[in-house]
């Protein structure tokens, strides 16, 4: 039986413990990973890893709902310096982008949960989609962006952040591994490009980040009327 740290030094073990498990389980994965070289990563006794984790699954799913909160956390942070809803997806973009490039190991954690624990990736995906869902429901009530699903266009628009993020953050060169090194964020001219597709696809594209369409019957269906709305 585990439970809370009551402590702020009981706090500070357990975020070790969980920032220990991060990198060993992105460099060996969950199979190959020990709770021996967990606790030797994090300096703690072997001993105190079971005050704070009742086996290492308790440790891998706690380490999941962990990395979910925090980048949430940042994708929240960057979307609330938009004044409208094309600024917060450009900033909750770089948000998550600036997030997966300091914490690569996001990435493989939450693609071996599906083999190693499938309930805590869905809940991963789930918390992502109900925060981007709200943000779209209100942008599309507020006649900010066109007539779309916010539940389908929240699920499509978090594969594009997580399949660019994949692609420039964790392979920014073809020389690198599958899960890269994570020294790199997204190229500008890239996210750029990105942000102008997602606008593009929620029918919104601000005065100060226009793109120019590639003929004229596209700039009309690119920024819909309120009555569209």
């Amino acid at each position: 039986m585990t439970a809370e740290p009551r402590t702020k030094r009981g706090e500070l073990t357990k975020a070790k413990l969980l920032a220990a498990a991060e990198q060993v389980f992105a460099e060996q994965g969950y199979q190959a990973a020990s709770i021996s070289r967990i606790t030797e990563r994090a300096r703690v006794a072997q001993g105190t890893f079971y005050l704070y984790f009742a086996s290492k699954l308790d440790l891998f799913e706690q380490l999941v709902e962990d990395l979910n909160r925090r980048v949430r956390a940042a994708m929240s942070d960057g979307a609330a310096r938009g004044s409208n809803r094309a600024e917060a997806e450009r900033e909750g973009f770089r948000g998550f982008f600036a997030f997966t490039a300091e914490h690569p190991a996001l990435y493989r954690v939450v693609r071996e949960a599906e083999h190693v624990a499938p309930g805590a990736m869905r809940n991963h995906y789930e918390r992502i989609v109900e925060g981007y869902m709200e943000g779209l429901t209100r942008a599309k009530a507020a006649g900010e962006i066109a007539d779309i699903d916010p539940e389908v266009a929240a699920w499509a628009l978090m594969g594009v952040g997580e399949m660019i993020g994949m692609r420039y953050v964790l392979w920014p060169t073809a020389e690198d591994g599958p899960y890269g090194t994570g020294a790199t964020t997204v190229p500008e001219h890239v996210f750029d490009e990105m942000v102008a597709f997602v606008q593009r696809a929620l029918g919104t594209v601000p005065p100060h980040h226009t793109v120019a369409a590639p003929a004229t019957d596209d700039v009309a269906t690119a920024t819909p009327t309120k009555e569209d709305a």
